[in-house]
């Protein structure tokens, strides 16, 4: 017999401005108990001292976070310069000093180096796997790493703010991306040495900081129909998928794992595309010749 679920079955997003000092797992519990949500997960990790957006997928939600690996984010973050820490942020402790600073046309001709394709190494307090423990557990306990570098796309990298002994950053970037690494690179390269100051995730995929909730407001409006006011539909992560509406007896063969009959005009044999029946998403999958083939289902909402 299936194990049946507490809780309630609340499917969709919940955007969530995370405030420093809390892990990403904590804010999906914490939203998970004040929606008394059968299931939820997120969307790109925040590391604890990090602000900003924190998507929270619920129920069917969580089938769709895979669509959102290849998504664009945005960071604002401000990089000290002058030392650089054993985590490349404002927690670790100081490896390496310097007195240099520099100058406002530095830093702007020094960023060119850090945008497109480029390759960044970890920082040793990472979640990258090492013979399969965690980077940042092997660093708690006092490992040195030779990290392998990584690839990472940089789609744009420029100065908001520059003073004598920071710059404040703006970096949109593709998945995989450090901005730890980043600032002590970036620091390295004008040989003043530097770290992150503050981080702050102002956008991620179609998740806006404006259009979020702060962790506060979840738990002042736990338990009430104004908090299940903010859910946002399960769609808005497929926002980069063509939407093909399903007939009647496809949205029904879908429902079932089968292929589903969908109007599409435009959409190319093979393409990745999610199928809609009177304003529900009802699967996600591949279009061909005139059906969608499933590669997940989601299930009716119950709210």
């Amino acid at each position: 017999m299936a194990k049946t679920r507490k809780g309630r079955p609340v499917s969709g997003w919940l955007i969530i401005d995370k405030p420093a000092g809390i892990g990403s797992t904590q804010v999906v519990g914490k939203v998970r108990w004040a929606l008394q949500a059968q299931k939820a997960g997120h969307a790109g990790t925040l590391d604890p001292a990090a602000t900003g957006v924190l998507a929270v997928a619920l129920g069917e939600a969580t089938k769709t976070v895979p669509y959102l690996t290849e998504a664009l984010k945005c960071y604002h973050f401000q990089v000290r310069w002058g030392a650089e820490t054993r985590t490349d942020d404002a927690e670790g402790e100081v490896t390496a000093t310097s007195a240099l600073r520099p100058t406002r046309d530095a830093v702007e001709a020094a960023l060119g180096a850090f945008r497109g394709h480029i390759s960044q190494v970890p920082p040793q307090v990472s979640a990258v796997h090492v013979d399969g423990v965690r980077a940042y557990d092997l660093a708690r306990g006092g490992v040195a790493m030779d990290l392998a570098s990584r690839a990472l796309w940089v789609d744009r990298l420029e100065l908001i703010e520059a003073g004598g002994d920071h710059a404040v950053i703006e970096m949109v970037c593709g998945k995989g991306g450090y901005v730890r690494a980043i600032a002590r690179d970036l620091g390295r390269a004008l040989g003043c040495l530097g770290h992150v100051g503050w981080l702050r995730r102002i956008w991620s995929g179609p998740f806006r900081v404006e259009d979020a909730v702060s962790l506060a407001e979840v738990e002042r409006l736990a338990g009430t129909d104004e908090l299940r006011a903010q859910v946002q539909p399960l769609q808005m992560a497929l926002a980069d998928l063509p939407e093909l509406p399903a007939t009647p007896e496809g949205a029904a063969r879908l429902a079932h794992g089968n292929p589903g009959m969908v109007i599409a005009s435009g959409v190319e044999w093979g393409s990745p595309a999610w199928a809609s029946y009177q304003g529900r998403a009802v699967a996600v999958g591949h279009y061909q010749a005139g059906e969608l083939h499933p590669l997940r289902v989601f299930a009716p909402d119950a709210e």
